[in-house]
């Protein structure tokens, strides 16, 4: 990590695009600003956006903008897409891999020719951006699969930055504790002064799949569990882990069903964010049912 934030400060000097790549909780768009932090542009825009949350059909005015009367609804005197507003500073296209193809081909054309052209322009307008992509995707397995362009590929990947999950540098894990720890007493106002050897060694021996999200999460989450000021094994509830776990009795059917739906409603919540619509989304049901059953567990906040 030492050495990727090394290179990442180099990287940071230049108007280089880089593509950076990890599992999902890693840290890639904290990556990202860092670059833009240390750049040139640091006194300009950084506009993030994320290709897959944005349906395909309004992708491309979002990222490209679009005029007057291009389509039924239009604003009037038309509007800046992302990249406009990212003039002169930075833009992260956050999940590249699931950018449509049709877009990753006009994509390619706003990166090779520096400038855009809105829906309905007739004129395109010269851009100086600088551009980060990020995905936790497989992009050369896409391509395979004809679902991403080899050129665009290409053309993102002039400087790569991968950033290691998190199972592979459990060395790291007392410096990262530490400092979520400082952030979350204070977002929370619970306060945590140590903690105990059995709960390092449930955390050295987790296999974290949610990388360092997931790790805010299970530390947030323990502080609300924590009586008195140190936190325990007890406290730690790590949904993927078994050893992790306490035995329990076998349970009857009713009792496992209610347990696997309440582990699923608090993975699809951290997979969306805590967003819970998306949440919903992810779990294919509708927004009303996810409430009722988010509540049904006394998970409502």
């Amino acid at each position: 990590m030492k050495e990727l934030k090394k290179f990442s400060q180099k990287v940071a000097k230049s108007d280089s695009t880089v593509l950076i790549t990890g599992e999902s909780g890693t840290g890639k768009e904290l990556f990202a600003h860092a670059i833009h932090a240390e750049s040139k542009r640091k006194m300009g825009p950084f506009i993030r956006v994320n290709c897959a949350a944005i349906p395909d059909s309004l992708l491309e005015s979002e990222l490209f903008g679009y005029e007057e009367g291009a389509f039924t609804g239009a604003a009037r005197r038309g509007k800046k897409g992302k990249f406009e507003l990212a003039d002169h500073g930075t833009i992260l296209l956050d999940e590249i891999g699931d950018m449509p193809l049709p877009l990753q081909a006009k994509l390619l054309r706003v990166l090779q020719e520096k400038e855009v052209e809105r829906v309905g322009a007739v004129r395109s307008t010269p851009i100086d951006v600088r551009v980060i992509a990020s995905t936790n995707q497989d992009l050369p397995a896409l391509i395979k699969d004809g679902r991403f362009r080899a050129d665009l590929y290409y053309r993102l990947n002039v400087v790569s930055l991968e950033i290691p999950p998190l199972r592979e540098r459990l060395e790291d894990l007392p410096e990262l504790v530490s400092n979520l720890l400082q952030r979350l007493v204070e977002s929370t106002g619970i306060s945590v002064k140590s903690i105990d050897d059995e709960a390092w060694s449930v955390l050295r021996s987790y296999s974290w799949p949610g990388n360092v999200r997931e790790l805010n999460n299970v530390l947030e989450r323990a502080l609300h569990l924590l009586e008195g000021d140190q936190l325990k094994k007890e406290h730690l509830w790590l949904p993927a882990s078994v050893e992790s776990r306490p035995s329990r009795p076998v349970q009857s059917l009713k009792e496992t069903l209610e347990r696997a739906e309440k582990e699923a409603l608090l993975m699809a919540m951290q997979e969306a964010e805590c967003n819970k619509l998306e949440a919903a989304k992810l779990l294919k049901i509708s927004k009303s049912s996810f409430y009722e059953k988010w509540e049904k567990h006394g998970l409502a906040t």
